[in-house]
């Protein structure tokens, strides 16, 4: 079945059928989430809720909708809803990987995990719409028809938008000495501080 009849299945009654929709897409939604807030354990909470108000909203689920960017849309609005109600402090960035120690790793598998660390600051830096956008597009492979649709813009103005992203993320990138994105100091309460 496809992802549009297991949810028309869940509007008409049939909440079995959400187990599915869960299983294809909750890691989709997870990382979405959490390179977002940029906490794994706020965007774990932030999936249940994702998946609760599926259920619970599953009457607004309209026959012509694409399951994927209505699922998108519920995210936006718990992570919105999530912000709200917390200090963005206390969700501030968490890595979603712990960068390799080199005495662990080739010297190349090293300084690939400190770039790679170094993009996820630089993305977290980010203006939230501008980081949204990339992490759609480049993290999801969300076309921009669909993006468009999910933020009720154009799709040229994705595209504009998109390319001002990408050149701010670069600039980001570039400024960010290795020095700040790699003294990363891992505190008590499990976020990470520069």
């Amino acid at each position: 079945m496809t992802d549009e009849d297991l949810m028309l299945a869940v509007r008409a009654g049939d909440t079995s059928c959400l187990a599915p929709l869960f299983e294809r897409h909750h890691r989709h939604l997870f990382d979405y989430l959490a390179r977002m807030t940029g906490n794994r354990s706020v965007a774990e909470d932030l999936v249940q809720d994702v998946f609760m108000r599926i259920l619970k909203y599953r009457h607004t689920f309209r026959d012509d909708s694409q399951f994927g960017t209505w699922a998108f849309r519920i995210a936006r609005n718990v992570r919105a809803d999530h912000f709200r109600g917390h200090d963005i402090r206390e969700t501030a960035p968490h890595e979603a990987a712990e960068p390799a120690t080199p005495e662990a790793s080739t010297a190349e598998t090293f300084e690939h995990d400190r770039q790679a660390a170094r993009l996820r600051r630089a993305l977290f830096l980010m203006r939230e719409d501008q980081r949204e956008l990339i992490v759609l597009a480049r993290y999801h492979g969300m076309r921009y028809e669909a993006i468009a649709d999910l933020l009720g813009v154009e799709v040229g103005t994705v595209k504009t938008r998109m390319h001002r992203a990408i050149v701010q993320l670069r600039d980001i990138f570039l400024g960010l000495s290795e020095k700040q994105s790699c003294s990363v100091k891992q505190p008590e309460n499990g976020l990470l501080t520069v």
